[in-house]
């Protein structure tokens, strides 16, 4: 029991300093000057975009640093960090023009991995890039910088630590985080959707899939596996996967790669 409560006090000390030092300190919320160019150099998705689709992407990353705070932890947050974080949010919703993330209110940007009992960059046991916060640590994130940045360094790779946890948080809009968007996904295709989830799970246990073998996890893990891999890297996701990535479009309401870049509907109940 002793070892239980330890890191749950350490934690919950942790989380009280925080919240004491952001109360003296006011917060400034950082827009850099330069987001056409930062966006120009490393995020691919957004070089994709025809000139009137970049301007409204800047402008949702504009709006996202005006409302969420991003808080270095041993690691200073530059600009590039800040429009990573915010194309890592804008990305999986630019297909929804009235989405905002009521259900996240600060980013903790970490210099390393780290470990989820006491969140140490230090020691063996540190193998976390990224995660949601639940229960004390609600409404917020929890981000290696090392991880967000190389997801948009290397173009050709498939995963991407922002966006898997961006679509965990859109994932969690609807109250539970479980591979099933129902705030994104109109109703008629929740079925085949999670159909598909239970066959492509399968085929990434029996070795018959490129879909990172952590997205056989859960069905949450695979949304958020496939959704970096739909993102980053639409043209092998399309050729690989052309079934998955019809009904991906749909749910984010986007093709990415394409000249035809973003749909024009509705935003769907729930947004947030």
């Amino acid at each position: 029991m002793t070892a239980f409560i330890a890191p749950v006090l350490f934690l919950t000390l942790c989380i009280v300093l925080f919240f004491a030092v952001r109360r003296r300190k006011r917060y400034v919320y950082a827009v850099p000057e330069n987001v056409s160019q930062l966006l120009s150099d490393h995020v691919a998705y957004y070089r994709q975009l025809v000139p009137e689709q970049k301007a409204a992407f800047e402008k949702r990353i504009k709006e996202f640093l005006s409302y969420i705070r991003i808080h270095g932890v041993n690691t200073e947050v530059e600009d590039l960090d800040r429009v990573l974080v915010a194309s890592s949010a804008v990305i999986p919703v630019f297909g929804f023009a009235e989405w905002r993330y009521y259900n996240l209110k600060d980013v903790l940007l970490y210099g390393d991995r780290f470990n989820t009992e006491d969140f140490s960059t230090t020691g063996d046991e540190r193998h976390t890039l990224g995660m949601v916060g639940t229960g004390a640590l609600q409404r917020m994130m929890i981000l290696s910088k090392p991880a967000l940045r190389q997801g948009f360094l290397n173009e050709s790779r498939k995963d991407n630590t922002g966006i898997h946890e961006f679509v965990h948080l859109l994932d969690k809009a609807d109250g539970a985080t479980d591979g099933i968007p129902e705030a994104l996904l109109h109703q008629q295709y929740t079925i085949p959707w999670i159909k598909y989830i239970s066959e492509a799970i399968h085929h990434i246990k029996t070795g018959q899939s490129d879909i990172d073998v952590y997205g056989a996890t859960s069905h949450a893990e695979f949304f958020a596996v496939a959704a970096e891999y739909f993102f980053n890297r639409p043209d092998l996701f399309k050729i690989n996967h052309p079934q998955l990535f019809a009904l991906m479009e749909k749910i984010f309401n986007q093709q990415p790669g394409s000249a035809f870049h973003k749909r024009h509907y509705n935003t769907p109940n729930g947004s947030g």
